[in-house]
């Protein structure tokens, strides 16, 4: 089973887009994300790490810990 995930996160009071591939198999659940190169360049001059908030926002996804729109509740997703 895999799906797409598009959202936003928030550093510093900057708002950068994402998209994600998350997927499930053998050894649990994986989330590849991309950022634009837009948001590249402005987390490089706001001095972060890409690599880093990458793989953080990874962690966060396949952790659950993500703030949905209104409306939107974990329990409807597939696996809730």
């Amino acid at each position: 089973m895999a799906a797409k995930i598009t959202g936003t996160f928030t550093i510093d009071n900057h708002t950068f887009k994402f998209s994600a591939i998350a997927f499930g198999r053998i050894g649990g659940h994986n989330i590849g994300a991309k950022i634009s190169k837009s948001a590249e360049k402005g987390l490089a001059k706001l001095g972060y790490d890409i690599n880093e908030i990458i793989n953080e926002l990874q962690q966060k996804l396949v952790k659950g810990d993500i703030t949905l729109p209104e409306g939107i509740k974990k329990e409807s997703f597939a696996d809730g």
